[in-house]
């Protein structure tokens, strides 16, 4: 192995995760589909079982000390994922679902707002939350949808992108990195260039979000969406920060409980931020399963965390030279540790049914955005991506699969 790894202890690390202990068809786990969802250390398990074992109650309201420490966790929990994005007021954290909500509370206000003449502006490298939704608040409301392309390499066509904004651009949307390719956008110009012509813009942070270092203040855009699920958290919650100013007038989402002022058989009026966008019970006790992975998070050395992925991204660009036949797709100069690949006369599904068979889990397919994979001329791709808790010898495990499975494909 010629890449170097940081100075993070991988060992201590990876017995954090009682999952990845386990063996597939007789051959120890090599889980390496973290761009599909991170695997959950045991801070963030025992953090949810205690709560349901402590605490278990409604939030907000309740008159027994049972919801009073619910409350305080809970809360407690928003405190912690402000401070994690540099949010400039803790009521700009929306609790949501995860990702896919997110975007669909901006897109079902911005519906609304939208007429016939104004422009929504996404990427060709889109998931479909982020792009399938745009294109149907478009519909409702007369807009158009504008596409910006990128490079044959994954890299977004900067200069296309500036060329489509105009006055008549009322919303970005693009990822902060992309789930198929690993392409890392450069989130802070293109949000500094569409602000200049009153844009809203909202970062799909799905992918971005687990890999540190987000301060939304410094991006300067309107609406950040990232899911639990691939920050070490739980799946089912996630966030939706967004601008006071912006949230604080911004169409309602749902109704009911918790996001009221008053009500009467006549009329209602909505509560302030961030009541207002969580109508309901909340995921209680995937909020704080998720504060209990951003704290567990926060104890590793963030430039050593994201030093190791590059070694590990590196590692296996230079693996795939030894396979014949094996393409790469996806090689912008900035990205991060995911690695989506094609194989000469083989199926992406062919290549995940027999890696499996040897332990090693990847994702294939088309990774939930279509249209890219149709830009590229391809069905789907093979796609490992790489976490903190992954090692080079993994990489190693990976290319020794990849070759039989060739062999038994050929």
């Amino acid at each position: 192995m010629t890449a170097h790894t940081s100075h993070i202890d991988m060992t201590t690390i990876g017995a954090e995760f009682p999952i990845l202990q386990q063996k597939i068809e007789g051959n120890p786990l090599v889980y390496l589909d973290n761009a599909a969802t991170t695997q959950k250390p045991l801070a963030v398990i025992q953090a949810m079982t205690d709560y349901y074992m402590q605490c278990n109650s409604n939030v907000h309201r309740g008159a027994h000390h049972l919801a009073d420490e619910a409350t305080r966790r809970y809360e407690q929990a928003r405190d912690t994922v402000a401070a994690f994005i540099h949010a400039a007021d803790r009521s700009e954290v929306i609790w949501t679902s995860g990702t896919t909500e997110a975007i669909n509370i901006v897109a079902n206000g911005i519906a609304q707002r939208l007429k016939s003449g104004d422009e929504v502006l996404v990427t060709e490298m889109e998931h479909h939350a982020n792009l399938v939704t745009w294109q149907q608040a478009c519909l409702r409301s007369g807009a158009t949808l504008k596409v910006a392309p990128i490079h044959d390499n994954g890299a977004l066509d900067t200069e296309a992108f500036s060329a489509l904004l105009s006055e008549k651009t009322k919303l970005v949307a693009l990822p902060h990195v992309s789930n198929a390719l690993g392409t890392v956008n450069p989130i802070h110009s293109l949000t500094q260039q569409a602000k200049a012509y009153g844009a809203l813009v909202l970062i799909d942070g799905a992918q971005g979000i687990a890999h540190g270092g987000v301060d939304v203040q410094d991006i300067g855009c309107d609406f950040y969406a990232f899911s639990g699920h691939k920050l070490f958290g739980p799946t089912g919650v996630g966030v939706l920060w967004g601008k006071a100013d912006v949230l604080q007038d911004w169409p309602v989402w749902q109704t009911g409980g918790e996001m009221i002022a008053r009500v009467t058989y006549q009329e209602s009026t909505w509560g302030e931020l961030p009541n207002r966008l969580e109508a309901g019970t909340p995921n209680i006790a995937g909020v704080i399963g998720l504060a209990a992975a951003i704290d567990w998070f926060n104890r590793l050395d963030l430039a050593a965390v994201q030093s190791h992925e590059r070694a590990l991204l590196a590692y296996a660009t230079e693996q795939a030279h030894s396979i014949d036949g094996l393409r790469i797709v996806g090689t912008a100069p900035d990205k991060i540790g995911v690695f989506s690949f094609i194989m000469q006369d083989s199926h992406p599904a062919d290549i995940g049914f027999l890696l499996d068979k040897q332990g090693v889990a990847i994702r294939t397919g088309s990774h939930c955005a279509q249209p890219l994979m149709q830009r590229l001329g391809l069905p789907g791709t093979a796609r490992a991506s790489f976490s903190v808790y992954n090692t080079l010898e993994e990489v190693d495990v990976l290319f020794v699969a990849l070759k039989k499975a060739q062999q038994m494909l050929a």
